[in-house]
């Protein structure tokens, strides 16, 4: 995905609050082996590039003064009421060294499964995103949690996630939580639903 930013001289309350009048909002790229550099961005392009789980996710292409760098979202600061964007950080990326960024989960065939289908169960999503660490060009823009087959009482935690090659988790200590889990439905379990469970126990 294409980022255009435009280099940025002026620095300050002042000069900040100046660019956001004519439309423009104010920001920096920094890491990597050269200096932070300053830059502002049109606001109506980037308050819709927000919007978009690709602009979160993924590497983005940054174009400064017609040259093209590689940078991730680090942050944004909003106004607190109005729908503004009053700052915004980038971070280089070096291809050649790992980054950890947190990735979307995309569910999906949870209404196929026997533990929806059958059992009439409810399935709770855990966690929506995960951090993962790899290179740059292996970083996906989201991972596919497949739950085809999933059956009542039944969890899905992060070491079942089928991940891209050269792509880990990053859990923070926590030893392989969980990402979906599967409760009976409300009033208890049907007879079909009572089944599936004891299935289930008996495995």
């Amino acid at each position: 995905m294409k980022v255009v930013a435009f280099e940025r001289n002026l620095q300050g309350t002042g000069a900040s609050r100046r660019l956001r009048r004519a439309g423009k909002v104010p920001g920096i790229i920094y890491g990597g082996s050269a200096a932070p550099q300053m830059i502002e961005l049109d606001h109506n392009a980037l308050f819709h590039a927000l919007k978009k789980e690709q602009f979160h996710s993924s590497v983005l292409d940054m174009e400064v003064s017609g040259k093209t760098s590689q940078v991730l979202l680090r942050d944004y600061q909003m106004h607190p009421y109005k729908q503004l964007v009053l700052h915004i950080d980038f971070q280089r990326v070096d291809a050649a060294h790992k980054i950890t960024m947190k990735v979307p989960l995309h569910f999906v065939n949870a209404e196929n499964s026997p533990a929806v289908k059958t059992s009439h169960g409810l399935v709770n999503h855990v966690m929506n995103e995960v951090a993962v660490s790899c290179l740059p060009a292996d970083l996906p823009e989201f991972i596919v949690v497949d739950l085809g087959e999933l059956t009542l009482h039944q969890s899905v935690h992060v070491g079942d996630l089928k991940l891209p090659k050269g792509v880990s988790v990053v859990t923070h200590g926590v030893d392989n939580p969980a990402v979906v889990t599967v409760s009976p439905p409300a009033g208890g379990v049907g007879e079909e639903g009572g089944e599936a469970a004891a299935a289930e126990e008996a495995k």
